[in-house]
């Protein structure tokens, strides 16, 4: 996983940057003294799938910085303060680690960052159609890509929703947001992201497909209609 650290202390980011380093599974591409340099790093399009981020930072604080992204890598909060635990849950952030953070604590928590991974693969059949395994009712119940018409937040759950049926699981929507193709799927709400090949009709605040409404959030709107307004015929 490809990993950057956002923090205003040379040695917090010291001893974040010596915990990466022995661990196998992650690398190590970039480090920033402030969120600005790191929003922009990331708004370059430099693939990141990890955050490392403090909270109190001067100018931008992390927890400013997280609600800037429209679609946030996975976050690690690293803070010596437990009052933005709530909130920072709130985000979907993946763990809350309080300074000083010790390696197995940090351990943990990447642990559940390599494991998210693992959950979400998408599968190609013999017949060139993409496909993914969902775990329900214990399970693993097979989708197809073209068949969903939109994917839904229900906490620490999703429903993804096609024309026959419902499936219910144990998964974060900011996880699947990153294994999904984007020329196909787009997040349009915190709580939702659409197929847009079943797009029927849409406008700067929903989204019709298959006589049912799903809302455009505020956040989520220049880029929808941006991404939207470029395919129209």
């Amino acid at each position: 996983m490809k990993c950057i650290i956002v923090d205003d202390e040379p040695l917090a980011i010291e001893v974040i940057e010596s915990y990466v380093e022995r661990i196998d599974s992650l690398e190590l591409v970039g480090k920033f003294r402030n969120a600005i340099k790191a929003f922009d790093y990331i708004q370059s399009g430099e693939p990141v799938d990890l955050i490392f981020l403090d909270i109190q930072m001067p100018k931008l604080t992390g927890i400013e910085f997280l609600k800037t992204l429209t679609n946030p890598p996975k976050v690690i909060f690293t803070t010596a303060y437990r009052e933005y635990a709530l909130e920072g849950f709130e985000l979907e952030v993946l763990d809350y680690l309080l300074k000083p953070i010790s390696f197995d604590r940090f351990m943990k928590a990447v642990s559940k960052a390599l494991n998210q991974s693992k959950e979400v693969e998408i599968s190609t059949s013999a017949e060139g159609d993409d496909f993914i395994f969902f775990k329900c009712d214990k399970k693993m119940i097979r989708v197809g890509l073209r068949d969903i018409l939109y994917i839904e937040s229900i906490k620490d759950y999703v429903k993804i929703k096609t024309a026959e049926k419902e499936v219910v699981t144990h998964q974060k929507i900011s996880v699947l947001e990153t294994k999904l193709p984007a020329n196909h799927f787009i997040r349009v709400h915190r709580s939702f992201i659409i197929n847009i090949p079943k797009i029927e009709s849409y406008s700067a605040s929903e989204i019709e497909l298959n006589n049912e409404s799903i809302p455009v959030g505020r956040n989520y709107k220049v880029e929808v209609m941006d991404k939207l307004g470029k395919i129209v015929l």
